[in-house]
């Protein structure tokens, strides 16, 4: 038996929630063509007939600019320290750029070993795969580099045994159902939040946040689930472009999130939403720890298999 936890890092938009959520099977992480999606770690946990695997899918590695931006930086570097192997997500089809040397640079400092999940492959001529796969050998980075689709699946499989085989021997650190540690509101904030970003432009995604106000979970298996939700913005200019000509935009996002909710809890929802205006919330710690970045003791139970 082998187990351990594998850190997932790379440029944002690389699709490592996608692929997170390939690995575990389930859906646990939002997934956007928005950069920088994911602001949280987000832990998955995967039982093999002779293994398990702790993923942690972690912010796109950028240059912080904002106290947010700073603290999901935070949050990539501790998986880094904490990891027993780090997979580097690469986008195959992206040309290279100054970020993606910054990302080498941090994924040279982890002390475990690294895996190069070369990403997207089903988006572009096999031909051209070859060279790319030989120039990240020659640098020297990875142990190992795998090919795959988080999309589709291709050659997934291949990627969790490299994986299995690199991890410590050992019995599994979780029960066999156990998923995620993270508790049941988070999950509705990001479902909420995830409609958001599908429906506003601009710069509307990263200047807005969701916070639960309120959750109250059924009283019986089937019943009605409550959910009272804020969407804060950062300047009332914002606000309307939130709630839409009559209503509109927020109806829309309200619609969408509950059939998510629905489906993600196996239970009816009642979403109530409201739009608020909270200037400059990028920066405010107490915000920050609210949404559940680092510097937070969060609380809740974590979520099991259903």
């Amino acid at each position: 038996m082998r187990s351990g936890f594998v850190g997932l890092v790379g440029r944002p938009n690389a699709g490592k929630s996608t692929l997170l959520n390939r690995l575990v099977g389930t859906k646990l992480a939002i997934v956007s063509d928005k950069p920088q999606t994911t602001r949280n770690r987000i832990v998955g946990v995967r039982s093999y007939p002779d293994g398990q695997i702790a993923f942690l899918d972690t912010p796109g590695i950028h240059k912080p600019l904002r106290r947010l931006n700073t603290r999901m930086m935070d949050v990539a570097r501790g998986a880094l320290r904490e990891v027993d192997v780090v997979v580097l997500v690469i986008d195959a089809t992206a040309g290279e750029g100054a970020g993606d040397r910054y990302v080498r640079e941090l994924v040279a400092t982890a002390r475990a070993p690294v895996v190069i999940a070369l990403n997207k492959v089903d988006l572009m001529d096999k031909p051209a795969l070859l060279p790319r796969i030989a120039g990240l050998a020659d640098r020297g980075l990875a142990a190992e580099i795998v090919p795959v689709s988080a999309t589709t699946g291709e050659n997934v499989d291949r990627l969790e045994a490299v994986l299995l085989a690199r991890l410590p021997e050992g019995e599994p650190l979780f029960p066999e159902d156990y998923l995620t540690d993270q508790p049941e509101r988070f999950f509705a904030a990001e479902l909420v939040r995830e409609q958001v970003l599908h429906h506003t432009h601009a710069e509307l995604p990263f200047s807005t946040a969701v916070v639960v106000d309120a959750f109250e979970e059924p009283e019986a298996p089937g019943g009605l689930m409550r959910l009272h939700c804020s969407i804060l913005v950062e300047r009332a200019s914002q606000k309307p472009i939130v709630l839409g000509k009559g209503g509109a935009m927020i109806k829309a996002i309200g619609t969408g999130a509950r059939h998510a909710l629905e489906a993600f809890f196996d239970t009816r929802v009642y979403l109530d939403l409201h739009v608020k205006v909270q200037e400059d919330w990028r920066d405010d710690p107490r915000t920050l720890t609210e949404i559940g970045l680092p510097g937070d003791e969060r609380g809740g139970r974590g979520r099991r298999r259903r």
